[in-house]
């Protein structure tokens, strides 16, 4: 019997980490593979990347939890109509183990319905450490995953710290890097003809290291302060009279603040040079990336992707704290004359030497491996 894998996807980010395991799961005679795909990923607002995933030859469900409003509020709701949606998939797909990513909040309520329902909960990306309430997601799914695959030895170490068995601990890197490593990363017009085609604003093309990219996403527990942050970054951009792309923000709770201060923004003269995306799929997101000149905001893109890049970041607030960073980072509070001066540095530095402390690209291949020789205990224990 083909022991049955799910995994699932809720984001754009979701599916930029799970790309290289959906395409070794499928091509891996012992495992079928289960696709669970909702939230931003079945969503048009947001992108909807389920179209680059429904030809796939697979099983697949999609599940629609999320309830309009993007506050506090529709974030709690929409995590319970997760739980009892993923349920009823759960109950169809009958997995062997469930895949639950990182630290978003419908993903917690996704763990909740595996681990209740007896399936091993597989955990990637856990064990670091961050700001707003994707601090506390993480670590509670950690207690409730059964096997852990982080990406670095400190989130690892952290992992067995918080009672977890060494022996279900597998650092094998983020697996977002290995679809870097297949991506043409020097593919400008593949970037430009997407421009052309996809999103909205103004139609220019981009050169290597000649325009900026922004993605600023809400910090659900400074709720009220986010459309004031995105007013203070719209403020230090409007100093550089250079192209942008603008990559639009998550679901969680304050993105309504920070959308409406993008529309004020793509109102104004400054926004002459400015194209905007709903999301970019990782096979462009890529070479976007590793081309633009600085990439700006609160995403851990900044962090990870970016470091194993060489792309400089000023990374904002406190969105992305305490959590593992190279060099290529600036970090400045949510203030325009910080944000500027970090830009102008970041500007003159063009490009970083690569870091791997993510990953070296190598990750599907190790979480395959574990996966096919683990016997997996349902019944949890702590450690010590």
């Amino acid at each position: 019997m083909k022991k049955k894998v799910c995994l699932t996807i809720t984001t754009r980010g979701n599916y930029a980490k799970l790309k290289s395991l959906i395409d070794s799961i499928s091509q891996d005679p012992d495992l079928e593979l289960q696709l669970a795909i909702g939230g931003m990923a079945v969503l048009t607002k947001y992108g909807r990347i389920f179209t680059q995933l429904e030809n796939l030859d697979c099983t697949i469900r999609t599940i629609n939890f999320v309830i309009e409003g993007e506050n506090l509020s529709t974030m709690a709701k929409s995590s319970g109509v997760a739980l009892l949606e993923f349920s009823t998939a759960f109950e169809e797909l009958k997995p062997d183990i469930v895949f639950v990513i990182a630290d978003r909040f419908e993903c917690l309520p996704i763990a909740i319905a595996a681990s209740y329902m007896n399936i091993p909960v597989a955990h990637v990306e856990g064990g670091e450490i961050t700001g707003s309430i994707d601090e506390s997601i993480r670590h509670a799914i950690t207690k409730i995953a059964h096997v852990h695959f982080p990406s670095s030895t400190e989130a690892a170490d952290r992992i067995e710290k918080m009672g977890e068995e060494r022996s279900s601990i597998f650092k094998v890197g983020s697996s977002s890097m290995d679809m870097l490593l297949r991506c043409d990363l020097d593919d400008i017009e593949k970037i430009n003809e997407y421009i052309i085609n996809w999103g909205s604003g103004p139609i220019f093309k981009i050169e290597k290291k000649n325009f900026i990219t922004i993605l600023q996403h809400p910090v659900t527990t400074e709720y009220q302060h986010n459309e004031k942050y995105m007013e203070e970054t719209i403020k230090a951009l409007n100093s550089f009279n250079m192209p942008k792309i603008w990559i639009m923000p998550n679901m969680d709770g304050g993105s309504d603040f920070i959308n409406k201060s993008i529309r004020k923004y793509r109102e104004s003269e400054y926004s002459k040079k400015t194209h905007f995306f709903k999301a970019l799929p990782i096979e462009y997101y890529g070479p976007l990336l590793k081309n633009t000149i600085c990439l700006i905001g609160n995403s851990s893109s900044g962090i990870r992707e970016a470091a194993f890049l060489g792309t400089p970041t000023v990374n904002i607030g406190t969105r992305q704290q305490g959590r593992e960073r190279g060099e290529n980072v600036i970090d400045v509070d949510n203030n325009s004359k910080e944000i500027k001066e970090a830009i102008k540095k970041q500007i003159n530095n063009r490009t970083f030497t690569p870091n791997y402390l993510y990953g070296n690209g190598h990750s599907a291949e190790k979480i395959i491996k574990v996966i096919k020789n683990l016997d997996i205990s349902i019944q949890k224990k702590n450690s010590y």
